[in-house]
This record gives C-alpha cells, sequence and structure tokens, in this order.
C-alpha cells in the first residue's frame, strides 16, 4: 500500500457527503511522500503531518502482491489558521477529524476509500500529476 498510496489525492467525498462543484481550492486534498511525510489542504487552510500504514496480515508468501488494505495513521497535523466559509470550515473539520485517528484504508477501482471508526466513507481519486498540493 505504501507505494500505492504515494502521491496526491483529491477528495471526492468526507465522511459520507459528497463534495459539491465548488471552486477547486476549496476541495481538500492530500500528498503522501514516500518518506512518511503528508500535507495538502483541508479545504481552506494547509496542513502538514505524518503518516504510516500497517497491511492486514498475509498468507506469509513472499511473492503475494503487497497488500491494499490495512489500517492507515497519522501523526499530529498542523494547519494554517485560515478562515473561510462556514461550509468549508465545516468540511474541513471532517478532514482533520478523519486525520485525528486511525483509518481502514483500501484501494478500490482507483481509488482511495478511508473508513473511519464509526463507518463514515471518504473517498479520494488520485490528482492529475502536474497539479500538486
Amino acid at each position: 500500500m505504501d507505494e500505492v498510496v504515494v502521491g496526491t489525492w483529491r477528495f471526492t467525498e468526507v465522511a459520507g457527503a459528497p463534495l459539491d462543484d465548488g471552486p477547486e481550492r476549496a476541495h481538500p486534498a492530500l500528498t503522501f511522500s514516500g518518506d512518511g511525510q503528508v500535507y495538502g489542504t483541508g479545504g481552506v487552510n494547509r496542513l502538514r503531518g505524518t503518516w504510516s500504514f500497517a497491511a492486514d496480515g498475509g498468507d506469509g508468501d513472499a511473492d503475494a502482491p503487497a497488500s491494499t488494505t490495512g489500517t492507515l495513521t497519522f501523526g499530529p497535523v498542523v494547519t494554517t489558521l485560515m478562515a473561510g466559509t462556514p461550509e468549508h470550515m465545516a468540511r474541513e473539520r471532517a478532514v482533520l477529524d478523519l486525520l485525528a485517528h486511525p483509518v481502514r484504508a483500501a484501494v478500490v477501482d482507483g481509488a482511495l476509500v478511508l473508513t473511519d471508526g464509526e463507518g463514515r466513507v471518504s473517498r479520494l481519486l488520485p490528482a492529475p500529476a502536474e497539479e500538486p498540493v
């Protein structure tokens, strides 16, 4: 999963709520670097932190492909402190809440699907290569 998740992902759904077609700059996105750093935007503020992934256990077959399901954990996340519309701030709070606790992670049909402890699903799609966050 580490190799799969590295790169920039844009949220299409946060905690079960689909994103509207508002301005692109208001869409949350995360960039996972191979060195365990994560950065991006919650939709209003810039954010930075760390990430780690623990794959689901396998059968021990060294030739088996790497697991694409497991637990994604974020370290402390810091953000800038700008204000936005109440709607955008609420969405950003949902993103930050998602990053505050370990989540189930899976790659399904090219989407990164994150499920929090309450069963709420967030979906992210790969961002075009020319648009790092």
